[in-house]
């Protein structure tokens, strides 16, 4: 590699910054520096790829197919400068605090409670937590960035241990006022004349959904909208006209409560298991050792 023709951080944070803030104006507000100094920064990524980045559109700039590929790549650069930044204040205040990372459903619906009962039982420790989808979470155990994870699937990196944590099924439910509220049951071909409402595809349980299907036959199914979050979901089903595939620890109260029904399909179940892991290097952290036995403790109990 040649070092020489590295781009400089913070020509790439300039470029960021010009286009997420809209402008040369805009970013030299926010990094402190005149507009001259932010023209030139950008003028000097342009040498040092040999490409131009920008293009005036009338009284905006806007990235060309060229510069689309260095914004996301400085992106890629700085986020993990933010990741490095805070795992040496970490490694600086000791061994006292955690980096988790979970998956989105086990975030919103798991990980609160067990937050609080942690900081309940372990005062003297600090976790600092963060959901992201299964892919990066795996990068950030495997290259260190992350200390312990709570995950949907388990991760395929040679360095990476995993431990199973819980056993959950994707269950198909509906809100009150649909049609098939009252069924008992319906049959597999019958998935395919559904209007659904699903996570969008990076999602692990749409990931657990889309392999379990495939696996009896059904390419695709009716979906009408993608959302990001499992309580948004949950929230539209009540309207009465989607049904959807959500993880059983997210919507049992719903159906105990009777605001979802549980729509049993016959000759199909969607089970799977809810993973703990971390990298092999890192298996005597004491914070996590003492999450994993407030979770292991919490599972005995019920």
């Amino acid at each position: 590699m040649e070092y020489k023709q590295l781009p400089d951080l913070k020509a790439l944070a300039t470029l960021r910054a010009v286009v997420e803030l809209g402008g040369v104006e805009q970013a030299g507000r926010a990094m402190n520096v005149g507009q001259p100094a932010v023209t030139k920064r950008l003028r000097a990524l342009d040498e040092r790829y040999g490409v131009t980045l920008m293009q005036r559109k009338g009284r905006k700039l806007s990235l060309t197919p060229a510069g689309d590929r260095v914004y996301s790549y400085a992106r890629l650069v700085l986020d993990h400068q933010g990741l490095l930044l805070d795992d040496l204040k970490l490694l600086r205040e000791g061994h006292d605090r955690l980096r988790l990372e979970v998956s989105f459903a086990i975030g919103e619906h798991l990980l609160p409670d067990l937050l609080l009962q942690f900081d309940d039982v372990h005062p003297e420790y600090r976790i600092q937590s963060r959901m992201r989808y299964s892919r990066r979470i795996q990068t950030n155990l495997a290259t260190g960035l992350a200390d312990l994870a709570l995950m949907e699937q388990a991760p395929d990196h040679p360095d990476i241990m995993v431990q199973k944590w819980l056993d959950d099924e994707l269950v198909l439910v509906c809100g009150s006022g649909h049609s098939l509220c009252q069924s008992e049951s319906i049959t597999i071909d019958e998935l395919t004349r559904l209007k659904y409402v699903l996570r969008e595809p990076q999602a692990s349980v749409r990931a657990n959904l889309d392999e379990a299907l495939r696996n009896i036959g059904i390419n695709e199914i009716p979906v009408a909208m993608e959302v990001g979050s499992t309580d948004t979901i949950v929230e539209m089903l009540d309207h009465g006209k989607h049904v959807s595939f959500l993880p059983w620890f997210a919507v049992e109260e719903e159906i105990e409560r009777g605001s979802l029904c549980h729509i049993r399909v016959s000759g199909f179940r969607i089970l799977r298991t809810l993973w703990i892991a971390r990298h092999r290097d890192n298996i005597n952290h004491p914070v996590a050792e003492a999450f994993i036995a407030l979770i292991r403790e919490k599972q005995k109990s019920g």
